[in-house]
Order: C-alpha cells, then sequence, then structure tokens
C-alpha cells in the first residue's frame, strides 16, 4: 500500500516575522524547509509515497514551488489551528494510516528510517526528543505500559517535547478524525489524540528520537540552530 503522508503548512508563522509562507524559509544548504521534507520522505518511503499538503496563507506561493503534490486549502486558517488542518487532509487520505508533519520541522532523515518498522505494523506514535522539556512546547506523559497518556503544552512533569513527526493508524484513524472533528477550533491536533486516547482507548507509542536532530521553527534562533545541522 502507498503511504500516505501529510504537510500542515496552512499557518501564518507571523513569529519567524518572514514575508513568505515558513515552509519556504530558507536553510544554509539552499533547500527551504518543505524541500527537505519532501527529500526526506522520498528517501525513507520511495517516489510512491503520497504526499497531500495542507495550505492556507499565501497558499500559491506553496503550490507554485511544489506542483507535484496534492493540496487541500483550510481557507480558515487564520481563525482555526492544526487540529482542523489535519482534519481536512485526512478526510482526503482513505482507509489506511497515515503519516503526518508540522510544515516547520527540519528533521535528521534517519527518523523516518526508524519510523518504518512502527509504520509496517500499522502502531500509532508520537515522535519524542526526551534530552529536553521546555514549557512553551507539547510535552507527555506515558501510561505504566508506556503508552502516551497526557500530550499537551500544559502537561505537568512531561517526561519530553514532540517534535511534530506522528502516525496514525488505519484502526486509529476514525476516532481520531472524530475527536479533531469536536475539538474547539483554536486547539492543536494533540488535543484529538489526548481524547481519542482517553475516550476511545487509542493506544499511541512515543518514539524517542533523542540522538537524532528535529527543530521545529518558530523563532530566528530556531532557525539559527537548525541550520547547525543541515
Amino acid at each position: 500500500m502507498t503511504l500516505q503522508t501529510v504537510i500542515l503548512a496552512a499557518g501564518m508563522g507571523s513569529r519567524l516575522g518572514r514575508a513568505l509562507p515558513k515552509p519556504l524559509t530558507e536553510l544554509n544548504d539552499g533547500r527551504s524547509i518543505m524541500q527537505q521534507q519532501h527529500e526526506n520522505i522520498r528517501a525513507a518511503f520511495g517516489g510512491d509515497a503520497r504526499i497531500t499538503t495542507v495550505v492556507g496563507y499565501r497558499a500559491e506561493t506553496i503550490i507554485e514551488s511544489f506542483p507535484q503534490v496534492n493540496y487541500v486549502h483550510n481557507e480558515r486558517y487564520d481563525v482555526t489551528n492544526t487540529s482542523k488542518s489535519l482534519l481536512r487532509a485526512l478526510g482526503v487520505t482513505g482507509r489506511g494510516g497515515v503519516l503526518w508533519m508540522n510544515g516547520d520541522v527540519v528533521f535528521d532523515p534517519r527518523i523516518l528510517g526508524r519510523a518504518i518498522e512502527l509504520i509496517e505494523r500499522d502502531q500509532s506514535f508520537v515522535t519524542v526528543n526526551t534530552s529536553k522539556v521546555s514549557d512553551e512546547e507539547v510535552k507527555y506523559t506515558v501510561s505504566p505500559e508506556g503508552f502516551i497518556k497526557e500530550l499537551s503544552k500544559t502537561v505537568k512533569g512531561g517526561l519530553g517535547e514532540a517534535v511534530g513527526i506522528n502516525y496514525i493508524s488505519s484502526a486509529h484513524k476514525k476516532a481520531f478524525m472524530r475527536q479533531l472533528q469536536r475539538v474547539d477550533d483554536q486547539d492543536y491536533f494533540e488535543r484529538g489524540l489526548e481524547l481519542a486516547i482517553a475516550e476511545d482507548g487509542v493506544l499511541i507509542e512515543p518514539m524517542d528520537v533523542s540522538d537524532l536532530y528535529a527543530v521545529e521553527i518558530d523563532f530566528a534562533e530556531d532557525l539559527e540552530r537548525a541550520n547547525l545541522f543541515v
């Protein structure tokens, strides 16, 4: 089966202070953030991997830069968050599991290589970094069995941070979509995962990538840090 992948790129990215959508930000190696994501996906899963990108702010600039992939539009990008963008994308990806990522993550291609075994098992997962736990980042805790229990920016006693690369299995997809439909417009998709865990018994593994780089670009200093790796 062809792997379905989603890139969330609808937001304005105003904190970085650039005119273009954040995924088009150029890295030191000459690639944009989104280009390195495409290359990492193709390297791990081959040319048949289906990429669907959710666009909103200045959508035409992203589409012109990457005309060869599929697009879903979130026309309400300025009043909704990643929960609603992801919901739109999941609705066009069929019945199978879906790998998705935030459109501002610069990451080691080996992360997706590590994910292959979980994807082949069709096991839902959240990629995590246990080497740091910042207050402003999405944090997580686990159940006694080792599955994700809490996942949000307000988690107390977090074991690490989510890095913005995740997979929902074919078995869990319908419950997750139902919860994404239910959450508030301004909620992140992590709220939908939390509700699916609590109310639908969805089991999500944390996939530790602390030994590899993954930088979510929110501010200029994040971009500087990411450029140390590429």
